[in-house]
């Protein structure tokens, strides 16, 4: 996963740059990243499914696949539509994340399952540590050479996955999964989602904390650009340093003390430094505060990301994890898809400040909403499944 999330960061703070020279506003570059996340939606549960009825391997081989031609495509890319075009099918086929999520719960238990997130999440961060300098670096050259680049990557990426990871699915399992009906995704299984015990809350905070936070994240390149005139490679460098906070919490911090401490109330204090730091980078006066507002953000991204999946992990059975985590990664798409589209128009009606806002005001909400679900009124935890029942009779998402 980090070869193939190295070649996603080489690209990331270079798109709006990129777009720029094909002329396209902020509410067209919002649009752009928008596209993405919009195509991930549909694909990242089908991707589930699949790697619960496959395995996780051969489901992350496509997806692997469907992300080189993306970046090839990007890399021959004459006009905007094109951009366009590569971004739709990369998200599409993208959706592995969900994927990875699901190897991980495959292979450990309640008590070490945080860690193991955990370290997923470092891989992503490590990318970012890499990825954001390595294309700040090429786009000296243009914008062209940084997508074949992610290319090479992520054929590196499909060769590892072949040839050295074993699945995490016995065939026992498969079968087990193969013979359980599963329901396609719709906002039908979704309000069922929402309603069931310790998911829905999750699903909320994954929400609204995915709204903010992707406005940040998505128009970050494009904010550096209007706030400080940053161009691609010191914007990449900015990156490089979120992405060493991000390791250092996903990897080493975040599992200490989910080990330590309820991972209710740790979501709960992080939901409250997200929404204060989001606030502070609405006002930053320069770039150096500007670094000091992103450590903080990075602590409460870092430990959102991994509790949020280990407690929705944990509140499902094991034969729904692939499917639920599948449904969250679709919330966190959907995320992707309105906030970069209402943080582009923001940016370019308003100003750089407003996005920032916007993203704390949506916190102010889910940082009430996750202390009245999971600190004062928290609901059950899931009980063991009846040794008679059939693993496929509980209500699937």
């Amino acid at each position: 996963m980090f070869i193939d999330l190295l070649g996603f960061s080489i690209i990331l703070p270079l798109l709006p740059f990129y777009a720029e020279t094909f002329n396209a506003t902020p509410t067209q570059i919002g649009l752009l990243v928008a596209s993405y996340a919009a195509a991930q939606l549909l694909g990242a549960p089908l991707l589930g499914r699949l790697s619960d009825r496959f395995g996780r391997k051969p489901v992350l081989v496509i997806s692997l696949a469907g992300t080189f031609i993306g970046f090839l495509i990007l890399g021959f890319a004459n006009s905007l539509w094109m951009l366009f075009f590569s971004r739709i099918l990369d998200g599409f086929t993208g959706g592995n994340i969900s994927v990875a999520q699901a190897y991980i719960t495959d292979i450990t238990d309640e008590n070490n399952r945080a860690q193991g997130l955990g370290l997923l999440g470092a891989a992503f961060g490590l990318g970012f540590i890499i990825g954001p300098a390595v294309g700040g670096i090429l786009s000296v050259y243009g914008f062209a050479l940084p997508a074949f680049v992610a290319a090479g990557f992520s054929m590196v990426s499909i060769l590892g996955v072949v040839f050295f990871l074993p699945d995490s699915l016995t065939e026992q399992a498969r079968l087990a999964l193969v013979k359980q009906e599963r329901q396609s995704f719709s906002f039908n299984n979704l309000w069922r989602a929402i309603n069931r015990p310790r998911v829905g809350p999750i699903l909320h905070v994954r929400f609204f904390y995915g709204l903010a936070f992707a406005i940040f994240q998505t128009i970050f390149p494009l904010y550096a650009l209007y706030r400080f005139d940053l161009d691609a490679r010191s914007t990449g460098f900015v990156l490089t340093y979120v992405g060493i906070l991000v390791v250092f919490v996903q990897g080493f911090l975040v599992g200490w003390m989910a080990s330590r401490f309820n991972e209710f109330r740790l979501i709960f204090l992080a939901t409250v430094l997200m929404g204060l730091s989001l606030f502070a980078w609405a006002i930053v006066p320069s770039i150096i505060a500007l670094l000091i507002v992103l450590a903080p953000l990075a602590l409460a991204a870092g430990t959102l990301n991994t509790l949020l999946n280990s407690t929705l992990s944990k509140a499902v059975y094991a034969e729904e994890v692939g499917g639920t985590l599948g449904l969250s990664a679709s919330l966190e798409s959907l995320t992707r898809v309105i906030s970069p589209t209402v943080g582009g128009f923001l940016l370019g009606s308003i100003g750089p400040w407003a996005p920032g806002l916007a993203g704390g005001l949506i916190m102010v909400w889910t940082i009430g909403y996750a202390w009245r679900r999971l600190i004062q009124a928290p609901d059950p935890p899931l009980p063991p499944r009846d040794l008679g029942e059939p693993a496929g009779s509980s209500e699937v998402v």
